[in-house]
Formats: structure tokens, sequence, C-alpha cells
């Protein structure tokens, strides 16, 4: 598909519109911060209508798209030094193809387990907020 084909008909799913804020568009995917200030946690969603599972991209969406969470995990891992990063496409509560890229550290709230499910977001103070996903875009080259 062509570059014009990205946002044609995309529209973000309204669950994660409601929990995340918007970083900015890479070529493919939007780059959503997950509002849980417990976990550096970030989302990408490849802006094509009707996908819901990483083989219903074409070859080069397919590519594009582990390119960029390469990129981003990349510039997260420089950012917050993580014990590990967790990348992970599960879509059960929303279908909506989208991957979480979340930095861990054994001191975390949910550590070892998975993030979901343990205890209730955190919401980002503003200042804090912003200031992460300024240096999270100028990583990722949209700054």
């Amino acid at each position: 598909m062509s570059e014009s084909d990205v946002s044609s008909d995309f529209a973000l799913d309204s669950r994660l519109a409601a929990d995340t804020m918007p970083i900015g568009d890479l070529g493919l995917s939007r780059l959503l911060l997950m509002n849980d200030a417990r976990f550096p946690w970030v989302i990408l969603v490849p802006r094509r209508p009707g996908m819901r599972d990483l083989i219903d991209l074409d070859e080069i969406d397919a590519a594009t798209l582990l390119t960029e969470i390469r990129t981003v995990a990349c510039a997260l891992r420089d950012l917050v030094s993580p014990d590990k990063l967790n990348v992970a496409a599960l879509g059960n509560m929303v279908p909506q193809l989208h991957v979480h890229v979340i930095a861990r550290f054994t001191q975390d709230a949910a550590w070892p387990k998975p993030v979901w499910g343990i205890g209730g977001p955190e919401p980002y103070e503003a200042a804090v907020r912003d200031a992460f996903v300024t240096d999270l875009a100028r990583a990722v080259g949209l700054a």
C-alpha cells in the first residue's frame, strides 16, 4: 500500500484512545503512551483499517511494523534502562491490531507477572508525562 493509504479510513479504537496519549505517527503506526506511570509503556497501532492480527498485514507492512517496534523498543530502552522489554500483540480485549512495548523492572508493581490486572493504573502527572512524550518522540525521530 502507498503512504497515502496509511490514514484512509483509519480510526483508533475508543478504548485505546481513552487509556493513552498520542506521541505521534510513525511511517505506519500511531505511537501512543499508556497513561500508567507505574510502567513505561507504549503502544503502536498500524494505521490500517480492519487489522486484527499481525498476519492481516501484507508483507511490506509487517516488515515496516517490525522495524517500528524495534525503533521504539530501542528508544525506550535507551531512555529508561529497563531490566527487560516486553513486546506483545494480544488483542483479547481490544481487537484492533496493536502492539505493546513495555519497559519492565524487577522492582515494578507487577514483576515478574504481566502488567495486566495488577492494581489500577496510576495516571502520569502532566509535567512528567509531557516530558516523557517529548523525550520519546525525539528518540524515535518524531521531534
